[in-house]
């Protein structure tokens, strides 16, 4: 038996009962590395908790890969893939820009997921065939946009500082070209994609944790994801993510160093 619609959003609804209220409080923030700063909040953990619980007690052979808590059987035909709050640094900052990420994959493949943003209300879900939007001017399926060429293209990424040597380098390249780029959006760009906002994600070094649920939102709304090199990016990796061919095809060759 597959997840249905009503379990992901009964998962995003145990995740909000930990992250909505802790939002805008000051909460206390963990660093989780030496010479550097990734934050972690008593809401990533206790909402990762909320979500594997529910897991655990409906799907029991069922495996989970998350961002906060331990792996638990990743041999196993169907994962489910977590990230709690993508985005602490915006959640830490009181921008309503993080979002709760649920995956879902069966023999390798992101096949569902849905990305939730309580505090501005919207969910973004991908069923297995199409993707879905449901926020407060109502619901919908979403799918990407064709802007025609990378010169016509709206970019984001994090943040040109995740990127480092030759990456920057091509990255540069890529922003170089477009006619719009902005920062700082985490998970809330590869939706903003996906429902024809805008045209090109690129980022670097992320973990499987990072996509997983992003992947088929954007698949299933018709755009484009993969690694720099046209892999698969359910491992993560360097990711591209586009809403035409046209556009992934010419940012490739850039990113390809050609």
């Amino acid at each position: 038996m597959l997840p249905d619609r009503d379990f992901f959003d009964a998962l995003a609804d145990a995740a909000k009962a930990e992250t909505l209220p802790r939002f805008r409080t000051g909460l206390s923030v963990v660093n989780k590395v030496e010479g550097g700063f990734d934050p972690v909040t008593e809401g990533d953990q206790a909402a990762e908790s909320a979500i594997r619980a529910l897991i655990t007690a409906r799907f029991p052979d069922h495996g989970i890969l998350g961002e906060e808590h331990e792996n638990i059987g990743l041999d196993r035909e169907n994962i489910w893939v977590i990230d709690p709050i993508d985005g602490t640094r915006a959640f830490i900052s009181g921008l309503p820009l993080w979002g709760t990420l649920i995956g879902f994959q069966s023999s390798g493949r992101s096949v569902m997921g849905i990305m939730d943003q309580p505090f501005i209300g919207e969910r973004y879900f991908a069923d297995g065939k199409q993707s879905w939007y449901r926020g407060p001017d109502g619901e919908r399926q979403i799918s990407v946009r064709d802007c025609g060429s990378l010169a016509n293209a709206t970019l984001f990424t994090t943040s040109p500082h995740i990127f480092t040597g030759e990456d920057l380098t091509k990255y540069r390249s890529v922003e170089e070209k477009v006619r719009l780029f902005r920062y700082g959006c985490d998970c809330y760009a590869y939706v903003l994609l996906a429902a024809g906002h805008i045209d090109l994600v690129v980022e670097n070094s992320l973990k499987p944790y990072d996509v997983g649920a992003l992947i088929p939102i954007i698949e299933q709304a018709g755009g484009i994801i993969t690694t720099w090199d046209g892999g698969r990016p359910e491992n993560g990796g360097n990711i591209i993510a586009a809403g035409s061919k046209a556009v992934y095809d010419e940012a490739m060759k850039l990113l390809a160093g050609r």
